[in-house]
């Protein structure tokens, strides 16, 4: 049995050490806001926090996880009002939407950590993530609304 907290939640999960955070949220706790891209870490789709840090789900395992928080798409905001959703609203940032919930994580990585990115950092930080249907310019824009956005409210990178 492991120890994660999960969107502020604490959950004791019976899965093998290896297996991939991607599964245990997806198939043992259904929380299917993450998803499945590539399975190779290569995509981006699946990206979560784990701490402040965006990381691959299909390639991290649980155990890398054990006694610390992740926190996914679904664990954001509770009424989705955080900056980078409202942001994401704004500039009309989805087409068929598959990939936006790793990019709205990676982003959320980023802005954690560095709450006022240059142009240059976003389009270094998200370059990882791919979107099938070419929003790159309305995510960038997007992330850099939502900076500009948090640091108006006080909030930083939250």
């Amino acid at each position: 049995m492991l120890t994660v907290t999960i969107n502020n939640e604490v959950h004791r999960i019976d899965a093998d050490p290896d297996m991939p955070i991607l599964w245990v949220l997806r198939d043992i706790l259904n929380k299917t806001g993450t998803k499945f891209g590539c399975g190779k870490g290569l995509c981006g789709a699946c990206t979560v926090l784990l701490g402040k840090e965006a990381i691959r789900s299909c390639i991290t395992p649980i155990s890398a996880a054990e006694n610390k928080s992740i926190t996914t798409i679904e664990g954001l905001s509770d009424k989705g009002d955080h900056p980078l959703q409202k942001a994401w609203i704004a500039k009309n940032v989805p087409q068929c939407g598959y990939c936006q919930p790793g990019q709205i994580m990676n982003a959320a990585g980023l802005l954690h950590n560095n709450p006022e990115p240059s142009r240059d950092d976003v389009r270094q930080h998200m370059a990882g993530n791919i979107c099938r249907c070419g929003t790159y310019q309305r995510i960038e824009q997007a992330i850099l609304l939502a900076a500009k956005s948090s640091k108006a409210n006080g909030k930083g990178g939250q």
